[in-house]
């Protein structure tokens, strides 16, 4: 496992339980408003080593309910499987964040037990999957698999949209909406700037705005929800 973050204590990053998060290295999207440039490339000249993870979740016990795996993309790491079991057997519920570009793996998972909640991010709808995900020539039917695959799996699970103004409008949320269905727990997250972000000059929504696109939505899809506001 390549981990090159591990935030010892989160409150917010898996609902209703306290826990640890922790940040695998490597991804095949470029997003550009992605926060997490240092995690993009495969490789991490001080990557964290995996006995120091479980000797921390090991202490921990009776403390911490779940342990958070996002990244980068988690699925692109070889070994994830077996990580996740020393996981499970230590008692603790997993959390996986994913981008839904390997159903394949993330069905696997899924049929071994070995995840507990899911959050996939869908980064548009699929006209304009490309420009947002930062990577020519996206396979949209493995994003459209893993959808199916989420929705059928018998756990938690959320799907969830970083907005930016220069990439998303109304239409593209309302098409994203309807590919997922008016019962699905849908999230929209507002993009906020940052230093570490990989494309410079991106703009957020105003409150205003965040309100008006969660009332139109929320007209036909009542399960949509735009955190924060």
């Amino acid at each position: 496992m390549k981990i090159s973050g591990m935030q010892k204590v989160t409150l917010l990053d898996y609902p209703g339980k306290v826990a640890c998060l922790l940040f695998t290295q490597g991804c095949n999207f470029r997003c550009p408003f992605c926060h997490n440039r240092d995690l993009l490339e495969s490789e991490n000249q001080h990557p964290i080593d995996t006995e120091e993870v479980f000797e921390y979740l090991q202490k921990r016990k009776g403390v911490l309910d779940g342990v958070v795996i996002t990244g980068g993309e988690p699925l692109l790491q070889t070994d994830l499987e077996s990580f996740m079991k020393k996981i499970k057997e230590m008692g603790y519920s997993i959390k996986l964040d994913t981008n839904g570009s390997n159903p394949k793996k993330l069905k696997k998972l899924l049929d071994q037990k070995l995840i507990d909640y899911v959050a996939m991010d869908i980064k548009n709808d699929f006209r304009n999957y490309d420009k947002t995900s930062g990577v020519n020539c996206i396979n949209i039917e493995n994003i459209k698999e893993s959808i199916k695959i989420i929705e059928n799996a018998n756990i938690e699970y959320e799907f969830r949209t970083t907005i930016v103004k220069q990439l998303h409008n109304l239409e593209q949320l309302q098409k994203i909406s309807n590919y997922l269905g008016p019962k699905v727990k849908y999230y929209i997250q507002n993009y906020r700037d940052c230093n570490s972000v990989l494309t410079k000059g991106l703009l957020g929504f105003s409150d205003e705005e965040l309100k008006e696109i969660q009332n139109h939505l929320n007209r036909n899809y009542p399960n949509v929800t735009v955190r924060g506001l």
